[in-house]
């Protein structure tokens, strides 16, 4: 069996290059932002964009994490509105033809939302209820007939091309069974009128014993601006009874579902009808994006175009070509970009701290190793365009860069291009007039030394075939044999009368190769010309 450490030296030498290294030189790689993703050993809340800078690069992905409290979550990021659901599963969710989805580039949040065009067209199938309905599907599902609601949170964005008065956003419409058996209709409704939303709840805040109700009415202080992208979300805490309204982060309006109407008195809570649907965009002409319900308080953070744990990318090994390279440089090309409207603005640089005014910034890191499934050395955090610590030696390279949002959530970091600048360790030339000399039994081989003054040694090949230098029997060892700094050696225990090919290359340093069998790894330059004898027995 051929010895494993053999088999990477001679391959190694005879490799013209190396094998997935894309170097601009023998000194650079480098990397665009755009294609680090599909390099990438680890990603987390990364995405390539297109419209930061004329070639794609790599930025936060505004993609939300699914949260544990969700009891409804539509992202709207499927691309088709027939391919819409619910990632909770408690819902159905069911689409009118005259429903439009539109991609990242027009959305708020993530790949995608919804667009609808106002009122239903002429002509929809009959039963159609809205443009798009969502019904509970299980009995788990916050809004299932007959449900005690606690705590709950309902959240979306929005993104009104007119605001007119009367347009019906969003109604939650049910069936509940009052005091005596009758029926009461139960009604959620967010309308717009003068330029602001408005939040109905109607025989949803029911008592303790469920015979009486009371009603609630909400309206936003601050105008909402057309063709803007505003946050809008209602959470209530079923301790103290309390409904808010928070429009992008700041509270617009309370209201205690309580028997005073103000915070001390019993508190009324939901209580979901039967045969209850949500309606959304009924009677309105704009986009949705993550419309949400969570059985718990929402923070105030979910309105964050990118997460507050940003996100990190770790590339594969990088082979640098041979081993004790030493890193000197990272490069790094990138900014910052704030995507609105389908539009991006954006700040550029070239190395230095990409740490911005907003706070968002980007951190890089390095590591070496000479084994690239195992990696000894520690992460060395490293600046762009600086000297790097001394010691990050190795064959392979490891780029590692986290991304961290601004402090408003809404600015993401983006790498445009990264690269490494190393000094290659380049191994001896070769030794020259190798001669071989038949012998009985054995071959004298001499040479000239190499020119370089960093051999310290050599490296002889042999075997029976043209090309062919995995040779066995030799009294010194199978192939290649270390003969130190030596120009002449006698390879006996070969057999009389075998063609015997040779080679010899120098090596400039021995190490561990820290690959399977922890056995010698010489730093071996190119093949000197090739001998051959054959040995004979002795007259």
């Amino acid at each position: 069996m051929i010895n494993l450490a053999r088999f990477i030296i001679l391959t190694t030498l005879l490799a013209a290059v190396p094998e997935g290294l894309r170097a601009v030189d023998e000194r650079n790689v480098r990397f665009s932002g755009g294609a680090l993703l599909g390099m990438a050993e680890y990603a987390s809340g990364l995405t390539e964009a297109g419209m930061v800078r004329p070639g794609s690069v790599l930025l936060l992905s505004s993609e939300r994490r699914r949260d544990a409290s969700a009891d409804l979550a539509l992202s709207f990021d499927e691309g088709s509105p027939f391919l819409f659901a619910d990632s909770a599963g408690r819902y159905r969710v069911s689409v009118a033809p005259s429903v439009e989805a539109v991609g990242a580039r027009n959305a708020r949040v993530g790949a995608g939302a919804v667009l609808f065009q106002g009122r239903l067209p002429v002509g929809s199938p009959a039963g159609t209820d809205g443009p798009l309905t969502i019904e509970p599907r299980t009995a788990a599902a916050l809004f299932a007939p007959n449900n005690g609601i606690r705590d709950f949170s309902l959240e979306f964005w929005v993104h009104p091309f007119g605001m007119e008065n009367g347009e019906e956003i969003l109604r939650w419409s049910a069936s509940r069974r009052a005091a005596g058996g009758n029926l009461a209709f139960q009604n959620i409704s967010v309308t717009a009128a003068r330029n602001r939303f408005h939040w109905n709840f109607s025989n949803f805040f029911v008592s303790p014993d469920r015979t009486a109700s009371v009603d609630i009415a909400l309206s936003g202080l601050t105008p909402l601006v057309p063709r803007t992208w505003s946050h809008h979300l209602i959470r209530f805490d079923a301790a103290s009874g309390l409904i808010e309204y928070l429009v992008n982060g700041r509270t617009e309006a309370v209201a205690h579902a309580t028997t005073t109407g103000r915070e001390g008195g019993e508190v009324f809570t939901p209580v979901a009808g039967e045969n209850g649907r949500f309606v959304l965009g009924g009677n309105f002409s704009g986009m949705m994006d993550e419309f949400g319900i969570r059985g718990a308080l929402a923070p105030e953070a979910a309105m964050r175009r990118y997460p507050l744990h940003g996100g990190r990318i770790e590339t594969r090994a990088i082979d640098m070509g041979a081993g004790n390279n030493r890193v000197l440089m990272l490069e790094a090309s990138g900014g910052r970009a704030t995507i609105r409207e389908a539009r991006a603005a954006s700040e550029f640089r070239r190395n230095g701290t990409f740490r911005f005014s907003d706070d968002s910034e980007m951190r890089f890191f390095v590591r070496t190793s000479d084994n690239p499934f195992r990696w000894d050395s520690p992460w060395q955090p490293v600046t762009p365009g600086q000297p790097v610590p001394a010691g990050i030696v190795g064959r392979y390279a490891q780029i590692a860069v986290d991304f961290y949002p601004s402090a408003g959530g809404d600015t993401s970091p983006f790498l445009e291009e990264v690269g490494l600048v190393f000094l290659r360790d380049e191994p001896p030339m070769p030794p020259s007039r190798l001669v071989a000399v038949a012998m009985d039994g054995a071959v004298h081989l001499t040479w000239r030394h190499s020119p370089n003054p960093s051999a310290q040694g050599y490296l002889v090949f042999y075997g029976t075939a043209y090309g062919d230098f995995f040779g066995e029997g030799a009294l010194l060892g199978a192939s290649p044999i270390s003969v130190g700094m030596t120009n002449s050696v006698v390879i006996e225990g070969l057999q009389n009368g075998v063609l015997y090919f040779f080679r010899v290359a120098a090596y400039s340093h021995r190490g561990t190769n820290h690959l399977l069998d922890g056995s010698a790894d010489f730093h071996a330059g190119e093949f000197s010309n090739e001998a051959r004898a054959r040995p004979l027995r002795g007259r």
